[in-house]
């Protein structure tokens, strides 16, 4: 990790706990990967939108307005659906932690949304309409904000993690990834980093890539930030795991670093859920990879009580004032990804409420 000796400025990267307008959800279709299992992952779409539109403003970007508006109008209030915010915007998928755009903000409310190149997470899959969403709802106006281009730099939102004081979290694994920013030095990432989120230092992770991430290691699949200098972290405890051992690095480096102010972060352990396969392949399966609302944290379930429950109970203490929410995400880990990855929030002040 290192300090940016030029940081003093007015915008920051807020936490995700911090009040939010709204949450993005890029809706799927048929013409997406989700085609085999289009109606268990709208539900848990709906699922979501339920409890995202009880709370604040939901966008959906989306070809088929119409469809998804029914099918919400069939499951939401009449005032959650007024809280829903579309626009007709083709998409390749659905991950809009992955190409919708990072947030800064000001102490007085200003925002100023970034808007990073997605390139299908090195290259891997089809991406080119999914990195032109943002723009487009910049276009719609979608945003009571600035915009700034930054396309010019490869960055997915589910590859860091902000404390909303200047600290940000990340992967070497990812970060240094092929295909991302060749042929920039880890050096020259950082200070990119540093300059774009207006950060006072990045912290790297070195360890804990779970099997089956085609992201190449995000760490919203692993570790995630939560109020009080809290880092919440997946622990694994079976031995015979394969991911055993890197797990145990990983939480052996979480120990060692401090805060900002060079004091121990609180540290809470979530478990590693049972091991899941989809034809023979191991699932990216995490607990890790919650989504924070206005009033509720909804924590990913895998059908496994035991374990479920146990999340959802560090997940409450960590954050004693959310209500904690299931919501079963054993579809969404067929694709390699999980809640958090299906979202993106905008903090307060950022989205107009303007609709079609």
């Amino acid at each position: 990790m290192a300090n940016y000796k030029n940081s003093i400025n007015d915008f920051r990267l807020p936490a995700e706990w911090e009040q939010q307008s709204g949450i993005q959800l890029t809706w799927p279709h048929a013409n997406t990967d989700w085609k085999p299992y289009l109606e268990d992952i709208t539900k848990v779409f709906v699922d979501m939108a339920k409890v995202i539109t009880s709370e604040e403003l939901l966008v959906v970007a989306t070809p088929e307005i119409d469809t998804v508006r029914n099918q919400l109008s069939q499951e939401l209030t009449k005032s959650q659906l007024d809280n829903v915010i579309f626009y007709d915007i083709d998409t390749n998928d659905t991950w809009a932690r992955d190409h919708a755009p990072l947030t800064l903000i000001t102490d007085s409310k200003e925002t100023r949304v970034l808007d990073f190149k997605f390139n299908g997470w090195g290259e891997k899959f089809e991406w080119r309409k999914d990195n032109n969403i943002t723009s487009q709802l910049n276009d719609c106006g979608a945003y009571n904000s600035d915009y700034e281009n930054d396309t010019d730099f490869v960055l997915e939102g589910g590859s860091i993690e902000s404390d909303g004081k200047g600290s940000v979290f990340t992967t070497t694994f990812c970060l240094m990834a092929e295909h991302r920013n060749q042929p920039l030095t880890r050096e020259e990432v950082e200070e990119r980093l540093l300059k774009s989120l207006h950060a006072k230092r990045i912290v790297w992770l070195d360890y804990g890539q779970l099997i089956g991430d085609d992201t190449d290691g995000h760490i919203d699949t692993i570790v995630r930030l939560a109020p009080n200098d809290t880092i919440i972290y997946n622990g694994c405890d079976d031995e015979s795991d394969e991911q055993y051992n890197d797990f145990k690095s990983l939480e052996e480096q979480l120990h060692q670093i401090k805060t900002i102010d060079g004091q121990s972060y609180n540290l809470l352990r979530l478990p590693m859920p049972d091991a899941m396969y989809d034809d023979g392949e191991r699932l990216p399966a995490t607990y890790a990879n919650f989504v924070i609302t206005n009033k509720s944290v909804i924590c990913p379930t895998y059908s496994q009580p035991t374990k479920d429950n146990i999340a959802m109970e560090v997940l409450q203490r960590a954050f004693p004032n959310h209500n904690i929410v299931g919501i079963d995400a054993s579809t969404v880990v067929r694709q390699h990804g999980s809640l958090h990855c299906l979202t993106m929030q905008y903090p307060e002040g950022t989205l107009k409420t303007t609709r079609l």
